[in-house]
């Protein structure tokens, strides 16, 4: 290997120190190379001892200070040690691959099936499994393909992911929320809330890649890596994993495209090629480029953009097209769209006679522009996206079905957890009354599956009331306005660093 590696022409990330001003959605990321594809070079020669005190820690010392730098010897990360985490981590009721393996099984004799893992890993000796496809239905009616890893393969994958993790979480830029370590879907919807707040938005992009996972380039996938990791045994694992395919009715298929959603790599895997094909050029292009504010938040492929002029985010618009095409992505048709949005967006389109302004969705909300009832002045409003609680409402509607004759403390008990995990999520100022709408739908679901328990039921609005009151948890806000969260997390730094 030369001392100095060409690195193809792709982006080479280059990051400055984090700084929050304001507590607006992109203060917390990191800088961006030139334009385009522009060349760079990487550093060879650097990797992990085995002296690194904390085993990742000079890891993740030297990737925050050196961002050229390329690791040579990362495998020997991936111990007897860390392989019994990542299954530990596992969920012990998880379906089975395509070797019908499960949790339970694989741990019969945990430590032999570990050090045999970990013996095939470090000789080379490692074969990965195909993935068995399922297909799973989406809230707009389509089927959401899955590919389950066999148990050795899910066990392999989440203990590598958490060395590259070392290197790749002081790459990502602030922006960034899906799949990452300490970051929930909260932290990007506090994050949009405070940047369409606290900048100048006036226009919204809400954009979605088209079929994102199943489009990513492997070719371009593998270049991406190369630019942090030099470790050959690591990125043939890899490569291994993109190889083996899907079985689907006792068909395998390999494919040249794509990663499979559901193995544990493939987050990971995702968010660097979305790294170097949309965060790094975005970021750029705001910087030098647009004329007024600018915000992005993303969620793996679901990712939002404010403008403060319609010109920007044409042009951006436009821009980001050619951009995506470039590395086999493209952005869907019918759910991405430019919307006149933010705190003068009703005032402006009123004086051109037109109506209210429209609404997206972001992670399970739909953001509308409001004003406060006391001052007028403008706020974001977020309340539950309605085809999402249609939907949670028909699977309670389904499960309630199958547990209708059981006693009626298990269903109470049942539907009371439902609750609680439904307001742990949406529960956010100024959606009081989307919660009270679901649990009297939960509330109608039951009171039906218990009349049809018998043809001489008593079941009275009046002791349905009873039920849910002793059952059923009443609605309440549970998480604090977005903006004062977002700027009590950050402090002037990234909300998870």
């Amino acid at each position: 290997m030369d001392d100095r590696e060409k690195s193809d022409g792709l982006v080479v990330p280059v990051k400055l120190a984090n700084n929050a001003q304001g507590g607006a959605a992109e203060s917390v990321e990191g800088s961006g190379p030139a334009k385009g594809n522009t060349t760079g070079e990487t550093r060879p020669g650097l990797g992990a001892g085995q002296g690194a005190p904390s085993k990742l820690d000079r890891v993740r010392r030297v990737a925050a200070t050196d961002k050229e730098a390329r690791f040579t010897a990362l495998l020997h990360h991936v111990d007897v040690d860390r392989l019994r985490l990542a299954y530990f981590a596992l969920r012990p009721k998880a379906a089975p691959g395509v070797d019908g393996v499960t949790w339970v099984e694989y741990g019969l004799d945990l430590e032999a099936n570990l050090r045999d893992l970990h013996a095939r890993v470090h000789r080379g000796a490692y074969r990965a499994k195909p993935s068995r496809r399922v297909f799973i239905p989406k809230t707009d009616g389509r089927l959401r393909p899955l590919g389950i890893a066999a148990l050795e393969d899910k066990v392999l994958q989440r203990a590598v992911v958490e060395v590259l993790n070392a290197i790749y979480e002081t790459d990502f830029l602030g922006f960034s929320y899906g799949f990452r370590p300490g970051r929930s879907p909260h932290h990007a919807l506090d994050a949009l809330a405070a940047g369409i707040v606290g900048k100048k938005v006036n226009w919204v992009l809400d954009a979605d890649f088209s079929d994102y996972f199943s489009s990513l380039d492997h070719q371009w996938l593998v270049k991406f890596l190369e630019h942090r990791i030099a470790d050959r045994r690591v990125l043939r694992l890899i490569q291994k994993w993109l190889a083996a395919g899907v079985i689907e009715n006792g068909s395998w298929t390999t494919f040249d495209d794509g990663v499979p959603q559901g193995a544990s790599a493939s987050p990971l895997l995702a968010n660097v090629y979305a790294h170097y094909v949309l965060d790094l050029w975005a970021h750029q292009w705001r910087t030098r480029h647009a004329q007024g504010d600018v915000i992005l938040v993303r969620w793996a492929d679901d990712f939002v953009v404010g403008f403060e002029h319609r010109e920007d985010a044409e042009r951006f618009w436009a821009e980001l097209r050619d951009r995506l095409a470039t590395f086999g992505l493209e952005l869907h048709a019918e759910k991405t769209r430019l919307i006149e949005f933010g705190r003068n967006a009703a005032r402006d389109r009123q004086a051109r006679g037109l109506g209210k302004p429209e609404t997206f969705q972001f992670l399970g909300f739909t953001h509308a522009c409001d004003k406060t009832r006391k001052t007028g002045r403008f706020k974001l409003r977020r309340i539950t996206n309605s085809k999402r609680m249609r939907a949670k409402l028909l699977a309670v509607k389904r499960e309630m079905a199958r547990r209708m004759h059981l006693p009626i403390p298990e269903q109470g008990a049942w539907l009371a957890s439902v609750l609680r995990g439904h307001y742990g999520y949406y529960a956010v100022p100024d959606n009081i009354e989307a919660l009270r709408a679901f649990r009297e739908g939960i509330i109608r679901h039951w009171m039906r599956t218990l009349r049809r328990r018998s043809q001489k039921h008593r079941m009275s609005w009046q002791r349905m009331g009873l039920l849910a009151d002793r059952w059923l948890p009443q609605p309440r806000i549970l998480h604090p306005w977005p903006e004062q969260r977002f700027a009590a997390i950050t402090q002037g730094r990234s909300p998870v660093r």
